[in-house]
């Protein structure tokens, strides 16, 4: 009896022995993967305490992705990036920027110049036709509604007169105040389309370039390239979207508060419609389909 005893006692030490270690190579695992995560986006801490601080947000978020991405069957995929040490309440706070507040422009019906488009391909991507400009960073200044009008100008432009440029979302930022534009605390695309329309267009990026920050207006401004106004797309209807996109880039709203946006891998989730069913926090742009 004393032996089985004995042996029991063996076993189940050997098994609390066993479950510390592999709870220490986890840890220890996650900790390399941290280090190694801080080296390529160059994140630095001030202390030490800091440092413990984000390596627990990073964990919590690492075990998200994994446990996501292993869920089954996605249509996009999770993984690090450079927000993997941020909660997302400080996402949220930081890298959304879309008022959603009372904005009766959103829901007007207007007039859709493509209502009796019927040429739709069923694979078009405006890259090809070289009508998307390189990939910017907002950064932590919430101005995404800038970064989306000017994107869709840029497109619009190219197809018209052949030229691709790099337009100033800093201008729209300084200058787009109309219609409750917060600058980096959030704004409305189409107050910046009807900025665009009614003072002579917009500049490039290269004569007035992004700051991360809404600065005194630059009154020596010039303009590059205008707009006429702009038109909603039927709201809750794909076909009318798919005649949008195969004609020019359009500048849409999503939802952006769960989690999942935030630790995104292939943005291929950008390619939908996305409805108005939910508060909208993030602005982009649609140039494929």
């Amino acid at each position: 009896m004393t032996s089985l005893i004995h042996v029991f006692l063996f076993l189940i030490l050997g098994t609390l022995v066993s479950l510390a270690m592999s709870r220490t190579i986890l840890e220890s695992t996650i900790v390399d993967k941290h280090e190694q995560w801080m080296v390529d986006f160059s994140r630095k801490y001030e202390s030490k305490l800091e440092k413990e601080k984000r390596l627990n947000i990073f964990k919590d978020n690492l075990e998200y992705i994994e446990s996501f991405n292993n869920g089954g069957n996605r249509s996009f995929k999770l993984g690090l990036n450079e927000f993997s040490d941020m909660t997302q309440d400080e996402f949220i706070s930081t890298h959304t920027g879309y008022k959603m507040q009372n904005n009766p422009t959103l829901f007007e019906s207007t007039s859709f110049m493509y209502e009796n488009y019927s040429s739709a391909p069923k694979n078009f991507d405006w890259r090809d036709q070289n009508a998307v400009t390189h990939i910017k960073n907002q950064g932590g200044c919430r101005c995404c509604w800038a970064f989306s009008a000017a994107a869709a100008v840029e497109g619009l432009i190219k197809i018209k007169i052949g030229k691709l440029i790099s337009l100033s979302e800093q201008q729209l930022l300084d200058w787009s105040r109309n219609g409750g534009n917060q600058g980096c605390n959030g704004g409305w695309m189409m107050n910046a389309f009807d900025y665009i329309s009614q003072n002579q267009g917009i500049a490039s990026e290269e004569s007035y370039p992004y700051k991360q920050i809404q600065e005194t207006c630059d009154t020596q401004i010039n303009e590059v390239a205008t707009i006429s106004g702009y038109q909603m797309v039927p709201k809750n209807d794909e076909e009318e979207l798919l005649k949008a996109v195969t004609n020019q880039p359009v500048s849409v709203a999503l939802e952006g508060n769960g989690r999942d946006f935030s630790v995104l891998q292939w943005w291929s989730v950008y390619r939908r419609l996305w409805k108005f069913s939910h508060p909208c926090s993030h602005h982009c742009w649609i140039w494929d389909k």
